[in-house]
Formats: structure tokens, sequence, C-alpha cells
């Protein structure tokens, strides 16, 4: 538990600096939405260039490991956003809570836990489940969000209007010319890799403390009362720590057969807490982050005692 938490501590920090530093005064009601504009417009765009630019068919090509995780991520993002939707929430909302659920926070811990638990052989599957994680689900979240948004007009103009959304998404753009880049086998040149590095480092810490930020101001985020959201994110939380994991590995083990490893490599990372690129959404549409702010924090705490708790099961003590 003490590794776990050491891997955590480093989240807490930065979302208490972005706290305190509201606080205090030190940045103003303004900071959350700019910095949260710097994140999904610049930081986040870079980062996820860099990681498809720089993958490898080797690392990317394990098809058992893909269809374990994802299936457990695309299940229980679908059954999330068909439970919300049948609660009455508007389908943006319902598509970010569906995030909730299901949005690994794989850069910032993943990395990190995969690396103690299983040294270098944890880290090609983490990368794959980065990609799926803030490429596929967070596009799909994208393209219902901007869907909802177009709600009124006739069936033409919501495609056309969506479409154009997309079309000019930067979180979008920027994994799609990844991937050109990645087909092409073309070597980006070592300026453009050192800018890649450090505009994309900026990604997660920027986010963090952002939701610092926010949970820090006194506007609630969306028309809900706190009192009222918190049997939705007991929810969320719960599909998130135990329903994709579990769902991670009935996948994984009795139907796929896969390899031990692959097994337990799936569904420790599909038992990551939430990202913070679902409150990055929420914000930048201005949904229910307040909600999600709660289900980030929520799950990186109680991840502390369901992580290492598997952990100890398979019998691994991260170092």
């Amino acid at each position: 538990m003490l590794a776990t938490l050491s891997i955590v501590l480093p989240i807490f920090a930065l979302i208490f600096t972005g706290w305190l530093a509201r606080r205090l005064g030190a940045l103003g009601p303004q900071a959350t939405r700019e910095l949260n504009r710097f994140v999904v417009y610049l930081a986040l765009p870079a980062l996820l260039f860099d990681i498809v630019a720089n993958a490898s068919f080797d690392e990317l090509w394990q098809p058992g490991f893909i269809l374990a995780f994802g299936g457990g991520c695309l299940i229980i993002y679908l059954a999330t956003l068909t439970l919300r939707l049948v609660q009455s929430a508007r389908l943006a909302d319902a598509a970010i809570d569906g995030l909730n659920a299901s949005y690994a926070n794989t850069g910032y811990m993943g990395f990190p836990l995969m690396l103690a638990a299983f040294g270098e052989a944890g880290l090609p599957p983490t990368l794959i489940a980065t990609i799926i994680t803030v490429c596929a689900i967070f596009a799909v979240a994208i393209v219902l969000i901007e869907s909802s948004t177009q709600e009124g007009a006739g069936p033409m103009d919501v495609a056309r209007k969506t479409a154009r959304a997309l079309l000019t998404n930067p979180l979008l753009i920027a994994p799609f010319a990844g991937a050109i880049v990645l087909i092409t086998g073309w070597t980006l040149p070592t300026p453009i890799e050192v800018y890649l590095d450090f505009l994309g480092s900026a990604a997660s810490p920027c986010a963090l403390i952002a939701l610092g930020l926010f949970l820090a101001g006194t506007t609630e985020a969306g028309g809900q009362k706190p009192a009222q959201q918190w049997p939705v994110m007991a929810t969320l939380s719960g599909l998130k720590l135990i329903g994709q994991p579990l769902i991670t590995w009935l996948i994984a083990a009795p139907l796929l057969g896969l390899p031990e490893f692959a097994v337990h490599a799936a569904v420790l990372i599909a038992a990551l807490p939430t990202g913070t690129g679902s409150f990055m959404l929420a914000e930048f549409y201005g949904r229910e982050a307040r909600l999600t702010g709660q289900t980030v924090l929520v799950t990186t705490i109680l991840s502390i005692a369901t992580i290492s708790a598997y952990l100890s099961w398979i019998g691994i003590s991260p170092g």
C-alpha cells in the first residue's frame, strides 16, 4: 500500500497546489478556464500526437490485451451512458459520466505503477491502454458531446455542424496526425521531439492544478447541489474501481483465456482511478464539472486500497 500511496501522493499535491493558489488569491477566478483551455488546445494535443507518433507496431499489436482492456472500457462506458440517460441526464452530461466510469488515469498513474509492479514488461500494455483511453474512448465522448450541443437543429444540420466541430477539434486532430506519422515511418526531427516533450509534459500537472482551482471556487458547475450528486458519484466510482476491472477480467480470463501476465496487466490498468480527461471536457464544455472533480478525487483516494488489495491478491509487491 505504501508503494501505491507514493505514486498517488504527487496527484494530491498538485490538486492541493491549485486549491491553495485559488484560496490565497495567487490565481483568480478565470484561471481555471484559461488553464484548462491551455491543456485542451495545446498541451494535451501535443501529448496525444507524441504518444501515437512514437509508438511501434510491435508494441501495439497485442490483440488479446486490446480486446480485454478496450472491451472493458467500452462496456462500462456504454452501460454508464445508458444508465445516466435513463436517469434523465442530458446526453452531454451522460457522455462525460461515461468517461468518469471508464477513463483510467493511465498516463499519470499507469506508467509508474506498472513499472513498479512488472518492470519494463509493464510499459507496452500501458501504452496500448493509454492510446485506447485518451484517443478512442475520448473520441466517442467528444462525438456525443458535440452532437448534443446541436440539439434542436435538423438532422442534416446536426451532422454538418458536428462534423465541422470534430474536424477542428485538436483532441481528435492530434492523434490522427500522429497515426499518419506512425504509418509513414517518418522520424520526427529532434527539435520537434523536444518541443512536444516540453508541451506534452505540462498536460497532466496543469489539468490537476486546474482541478484544484475549480474545487476551491465557490460557484457550482451545473444545476445539481452537492448532496444530490453524491449518489451519482458513488455509482460512478463503483463502476470505475470495481465494475471496469471485473468486466475486464471476465473478458481476459474466462472468455479469451489470455496468459496470466496479460490478464493481470489489463485488470490492474482497468482498476486505475478516473483520470483528469473527463474533468477537462466537463469544464471545457460547461457541464457537471463538480461531479467529475469529486469522482476524480474519490476514486483516486479509494484506489490506494483497491489497487493494493489486487496486487496483494496476485502476490506482487511493487517496489
